[in-house]
């Protein structure tokens, strides 16, 4: 434990903590006998879920400690903690873990967690933890801290988010879930489902011995009351089948840490410190095979928390989880919802994949009928035909009912005449990327339309203004830009032009809401956000390449990043002819600051990059393709180091953003952030590109200040 002398005042630190009261009452058991139930509630709505934060632990330790002199004197047969409806806990309170202000203090916090739950089994009887709804992180720490858990069949999601945070779980999840369910089931849970954003079900939690028994919603307490009693008087025996043997232990354990090592190092290579730090504990968790094993493990568990808090890392991500959390839902700049106008058609115009993809995503969120339009009808048929077949899958997958299956089915038709859109009130375009071929749809299609419609554009690249140049009611058209695959990517880019009005801009806002999406406010600028941004890194790479250096130091520069994809693999996934119509969009706009790249074209004339395997994953890069760039290099052409590349990288990038917040293309660098993580794929532990930045130094080198305050920036190390 910290020496006292040198003890921050935890609770004073958290003066403005929505504190999570523990209620205990007793609870009269079947065969006599008490049993006291603690439940966990914050006293606010469903939409904010108990958290803890140092005054909620203590306030917990309180009523644990009381519980345990009840127990010495005989008074009580066991204790269980529930939550309030829906949700027994979300683990610590993000927003207070960002005002700690050292090590010393984030390891009291660690050693506070381990403190409070610990108790739980140290009572004198039988603890239990009834997970009535939500448990992560540290509410979930709650549960394992107890002797026996039970879980709510309707239990939404069970999960250890910590890694994808920048932190792990370190209340004791790390020590004791893998010797609970196994190491490769604890690997799954702490360190691959948190990256691919993953979460448990009840059935899974119950399937894989995180819970001893799955309890019916409607009389979930009293069943978990009544099974309590049962393991209390005997007569109920709880058997752990999932728990580690000597084999595991000895050789089993080992292999799964290696395998987990080397699967991580090819997937997100060395960079994010929090899934190595996750390892490392879950290796050491094999030794807890006694009390001071646990403890040896909880120990471990202190100071790699303590570390990964009080470093850079963990302060962008938690920075990236309020963005997510708190931004992304109070956009900036967004008018009042109250405006928004009532939106029961959708008419998409076009029927290829991206329309496909649009018509059953908006029949799906806001269920209303929806009309696809082409230019002929084999088009709309193959389109419908396309929406027909992704709609088994989801039926096949479970994700949509037969029912739901059969209106989705019946609520999606085509039509070559765009007269039929006459009854839509929000109508999308997502045809070629070019000017005068989306002028022309409008054009088309605006006559038939009531005054009241609204005209969305799903353009990437092209003035959302001069597209809406031939309309005779511009203020009615904005940009609504998704990112592929349209069901699985977060971000909509919504565009405002000079003209759009405050209606039109509310119903864009209210509709990606209702579509589940994140939307950000972005002005009428070549690219908008993310656009911008890639192709600024795009046309560096082309620019390497082409004056000497070579692509596999151009492709790996940048791993420092912790970008999902290389420079060239982004390239490749967008599409040579889609990357250079960006770039050219970009030099055409800013002819001094984005790179003009005739081997980009090339590249896309002849379709050559990447050499793949029959899996088609990367190997390496196609000798045709260095066969063109070798072609028109300059013969006393100086190729550069990764270290140079990627100070140039950021250096540009830095500039970049600058204009782009001077010239208000969105509100704050926390926009820019936010558009990256979740239109891009940056990772959490940057916080986005900004705080990246501005760690790196390229904030100061470039205009001599930074984008944010040197808590988020943390420590400028490399």
């Amino acid at each position: 434990m910290t020496d006292t002398a040198e003890r921050t005042d935890l609770a004073a630190l958290a003066a403005d903590e929505v504190v999570t009261e523990a209620y205990a009452r007793d609870v009269a058991l079947p065969d006599d006998g008490v049993l006291v139930l603690v439940t966990l509630d914050n006293g606010r709505d469903h939409t904010r879920p108990n958290t803890f934060g140092p005054r909620g632990l203590l306030a917990l330790e309180a009523v644990l400690l009381e519980a345990k002199e009840r127990a010495a004197r005989g008074e009580i047969a066991g204790l269980a903690v529930t939550g309030k409806p829906f949700i027994l806990a979300a683990g610590a309170d993000l927003s207070q873990v960002g005002a700690i202000p050292d090590r010393a203090a984030a390891k009291q916090l660690a050693e506070l967690g381990h403190r409070v739950l610990g108790h739980l089994g140290e009572l004198g009887v039988p603890s239990f933890c009834f997970i009535n709804g939500l448990a992560l992180g540290g509410g979930l720490e709650v549960a394992l801290n107890a002797d026996y858990r039970t879980v709510d069949a309707s239990a939404p999601a069970l999960a250890f988010p910590e890694v994808a945070l920048g932190i792990i779980p370190g209340w004791g999840g790390s020590t004791i879930l893998p010797n609970l369910i196994g190491i490769e089931a604890a690997l799954r849970v702490i360190v691959e489902n948190p990256l691919k954003q993953r979460t448990l079900t009840a059935q899974q939690a119950a399937d894989l011995g995180i819970a001893d028994v799955l309890l019916p919603s409607a009389t979930f307490l009293e069943r978990s009351i009544e099974w309590a009693a049962g393991v209390i008087a005997g007569r109920t025996k709880v058997e752990r089948p999932h728990a580690p043997g000597r084999l595991e232990r000895t050789v089993k354990w080992d292999v799964a840490i290696r395998v987990a090592r080397k699967s991580l190092e090819s997937s997100i290579g060395p960079v994010p410190k929090s899934p190595y730090a996750a390892l490392e504990l879950l290796a050491g968790a094999k030794r807890a095979k006694d009390r001071a094993g646990v403890l040896a493990g909880f120990a471990a568990e202190d100071d790699a928390l303590a570390d990964l808090l009080a470093g850079d890392q963990a302060a962008a991500s938690l920075y990236a989880f309020d963005l997510v959390q708190r931004r992304a839902k109070r956009p900036a700049g967004a008018p009042d919802k109250s405006l928004a106008k009532k939106v029961t058609k959708v008419g998409v115009i076009g029927a290829g994949l991206m329309a496909s993809q649009f018509a059953l995503l908006f029949a799906r969120r806001l269920k209303v009928p929806v009309l696809i339009t082409d230019v002929d009808q084999a088009r709309v048929d193959a389109g419908l035909a396309r929406i027909r077949d992704d709609i088994a899958t989801l039926q096949g997958k479970g994700r949509v009912s037969p029912d739901e299956a059969n209106r989705l089915t019946h609520s999606i038709s085509g039509t070559t005449d765009v007269a039929d859109f006459a009854g839509c009130d929000w109508v999308i375009e997502a045809v070629f990327e070019e000017l005068t071929v989306k002028q022309d749809v409008f054009a088309r299609v605006e006559p038939h339309l009531s005054p009241e419609a609204v005209l969305a554009t799903n353009t990437s690249s092209l003035s959302v203004e001069a597209i809406g140049a031939r309309l005779a009611h511009p203020e009615r058209l904005v940009g609504f830009h998704f990112f592929n695959p349209v069901a699985v990517m977060p971000l909509i880019e919504v565009v405002r032009t000079p003209a759009t009005d405050d209606a039109t801009l509310s119903t864009a806002m209210v509709v990606a809401k209702s579509l589940k999406k994140s939307a950000v406010i972005a002005k009428d600028a070549p690219g908008f956000v993310v656009n911008r941004i890639l192709a600024k890194v795009l046309g560096e790479a082309m620019h390497a390449v082409d004056t000497g250096t070579p692509f596999e130091t151009v492709d790996r520069a940048l791993d420092e990043f912790g970008l999902p994809m290389t420079p060239f693999e982004l390239l490749d996934l967008v599409g040579l002819k889609v990357g250079a119509h960006v770039l050219d969009t970009h030099h055409a706009a800013f002819p001094d600051r984005f790179y003009d790249s005739a081997n980009l074209h090339a590249l896309a004339e002849e379709g050559v990059l990447l050499d793949k395997d029959d899996r088609g994953k990367a190997k390496g890069f196609d000798k045709r393709a260095l066969a063109i760039v070798k072609r028109s290099q300059p013969k006393d052409a100086t190729p550069m180091s990764a270290e140079e590349f990627r100070r140039r990288v950021e250096d540009g990038l830095a500039d970049e953003i600058h204009r782009m917040l001077e010239d208000g293309v969105v509100a704050a660098a926390e926009d820019i952030d936010l558009c990256l993580i979740l239109g891009a794929g940056y990772p959490f532990i940057d916080g986005g590109i900004t705080p990246y930045l501005d760690r790196a130094g390229a904030s100061e080198r470039v205009f001599g200040t930074t984008f944010h305050t040197p808590r988020i920036v943390g420590a400028a190390s490399r």
